[in-house]
């Protein structure tokens, strides 16, 4: 799986912060500078609210100063509710009845204070909880813990800072998280199970573009995002145009791969963004940030980079054993002579570690050593499935491939329909058939908030409260078994048509613990087919019809979509497989995925 910051898939998305700009920085370094999207809330009578840089963070200075005129006696009387500042975090906050949220924030005041924290509703007017924070010492900077509990529900609320007491108050690195967060790692529960539900056998991360930026000065770097929270500057994800506060950083990364049970693949930026470039006789700085990042990954807790993971929780050293070494970065002008550098310094340091090209070997060798090569599929419904037959010439000598993003793109897309699954379905098909080619594929991009879709298709659509999945989803779940399957050799006959694309494994369930053999079919036609299934080399007897299925990803149409209105129109569909035998013949209906599942008594041994 890729997981990328677009379409806020983890400001916003997966990473559960509530708060937007919770630092205040996402308005650049000049003061005054913009706070959006926090927002003020009493007429600019009673109060001024401004920037300055008085934090107490080195590396974010910019905090928020605000002034109220008004009190709650004297000649100027503050609104009964107060004045103060709110945020609506990414297109409202997901409050949940019953529900504990944790709120921090720093606050500096020459005077005491009464500031009163609350939950409201997207207009203010629903208090869904409160609580009031009261000092009578904060001259310096202060960090305030409150636990709010929920006592109503509403996935459009907002955070309220309000008092109304007259005097100077500065706020900085403002944060309400969930408590329920899985494991208490920060990842949105929801989004974090339909993840999980697909067993990746890996996660890429960071990137995607994100990684390089379009400018290297706005690119992922990694020492920036690892630390604690309040600490991180943030930057400007010009990619996708949009400010990121980096809680999701290296740190967090690493700690999704291992909470899947999946190896982590860190795509690190060769320096080179989409407009510049380092030169390589200048490189040498940027290879020592990387290896330093593996250190912080895989080094011992007393080194300088372990000791940094440990402090933050994670004193054993993680899985990291692949790198790729840019993000399609192949044939720009630096990239030959940068990846050398990165590949040797990497190699002496960590001989285990595996490495990944940007360029492409599956029609023409590699002119430099890696152990595996980067492969993106990006068409229309048509080319992406021919794409299936990609890998079926290719040299089987050299490293094997790493289908890292693949999508049906443009017109035939949508949001994410039946026709993009189907048409992706049969590369995945063709890949499977292909494995001793390419190692590993991913589908990209992975998720969308629905308030911001910067790419289509995705996998994951989601909101502040709600989640489904896009045909593309479902249709991975076909292949969720894969992972330590054994291939078995399938062949469709001389006639059969072209629209076909089949594939057979023998898996071993984790529910029963019995062996299946299931062959998958894509019919990505538009007329129904008569299918002989021959099994050769099988007993009959090791075949059982109890037990066996047949599951069928189809729709009335292929323009047809899921949403949050029908989040299951397209899903698949699993029935008994009643002719379940060593030959079988079976319906195929036009534009449809279907996996046969026969239980069977074989074992692996047996099987090979």
């Amino acid at each position: 799986m890729v997981l990328q910051e677009i379409n806020h898939a983890g400001a916003g998305g997966l990473w559960a912060e509530l708060v937007s700009n919770r630092g205040f920085e996402a308005g650049g370094e000049s003061i005054p500078s913009n706070i959006y999207p926090w927002s003020i809330l009493g007429d600019e009578s009673l109060l001024i609210v401004s920037t300055d840089r008085s934090s107490c963070f080195e590396r974010n200075k910019v905090a928020l100063r605000m002034e109220v005129l008004c009190d709650n006696e004297g000649p100027i009387i503050c609104p009964a509710e107060g004045v103060g500042i709110y945020n609506p975090g990414y297109w409202g906050m997901n409050i949940e009845q019953q529900k504990t949220y944790r709120v921090l924030m720093y606050v500096r005041s020459s005077e005491s204070i009464n500031i009163t924290v609350s939950f409201t509703g997207s207009n203010g007017a629903r208090t869904l909880a409160t609580s009031n924070i009261v000092s009578s010492d904060v001259s310096n900077w202060t960090m305030i813990e409150v636990l709010l509990e929920a006592t109503g529900s509403d996935p459009n609320s907002r955070l309220q800072l309000m008092t109304t007491r007259k005097g100077v108050i500065w706020f900085d690195q403002v944060s309400a998280m969930p408590l329920d967060t899985f494991k208490g790692h920060g990842f949105r529960q929801d989004l974090f199970q339909m993840l999980a539900d697909l067993r990746p056998r890996f996660i890429r991360f960071p990137g995607g573009s994100y990684v390089e930026g379009e400018w290297l000065r706005n690119s992922f770097q990694w020492k920036v995002t690892v630390g604690p929270w309040e600490e991180r500057p943030g930057h400007f994800n010009d990619v996708w145009q949009y400010w990121t506060d980096d809680g999701l950083g290296l740190f967090e990364f690493l700690q999704l791969a291992e909470d899947l049970g999946s190896l982590p693949i860190w795509v690190f930026n060769t320096g080179i963004s989409l407009n510049d470039q380092i030169d390589t006789q200048r490189i040498l700085p940027f290879v020592q940030e990387i290896l330093d990042g593996i250190e912080f990954a895989r080094g011992d807790p007393n080194s300088t980079w372990g000791y940094v993971r440990a402090a933050m929780g994670h004193p054993e050293p993680f899985d990291l054993r692949h790198v790729a070494i840019g993000n399609q970065d192949c044939g720009k002008t630096n990239y030959h002579g940068n990846y050398l550098k990165f590949y040797s310094a990497i190699k002496n340091a960590y001989p285990d570690i595996n490495v990944i090209s940007n360029c492409d070997a599956s029609s023409t060798p590699l002119d430099h050593p890696a152990d595996f090569y980067d492969f993106h599929v990006y068409g229309d419904a048509n080319y992406v499935f021919a794409s299936a037959r990609n890998f079926d010439r290719t040299a089987r000598l050299g490293p094997k491939a790493f289908v890292s993003e693949y999508a049906v793109t443009g017109k035939d897309a949508g949001n994410g329909n039946l026709l993009a699954a189907l048409a992706q379905a049969g590369l995945l098909v063709g890949l499977e058939r292909n494995s001793d080619a390419v190692e590993m594929a991913s589908n990209a991009p992975l998720f969308v908030n629905a308030n911001d879709r910067r790419f289509n298709p995705d996998a994951i659509v989601f909101d502040s409260s709600k989640v489904y999945g896009t045909p593309s989803y479902w249709m991975q779940t076909f292949f969720k078994e894969s992972n330590g399957a054994m291939l078995l050799n399938s062949t469709l006959g001389a006639k059969t048509s072209a629209s076909l694309a089949a594939s057979a494994i023998l898996w071993k369930s984790s529910d029963d613990g019995r062996q299946y053999l299931r062959i998958k079919v894509v019919n990505f036609g538009s007329s129904t087919v008569n299918l002989k299934i021959t099994i050769d080399n099988l007993d009959s007897n090791l075949i059982q019809a109890i037990g066996s299925t047949q599951t069928i990803l189809k729709s009335s149409s292929l323009m047809d979509e899921n949403s949050f209105k029908e989040p299951h129109k397209v899903t698949p569909v699993q029935s008994p497989l009643k002719a379940a035998g060593k030959s079988m013949t079976v319906l195929l209906y036009p534009h449809t995925f279907t996996s046969f599942d026969l239980l069977t008594l074989l074992t692996m041994s047996q099987a090979i």
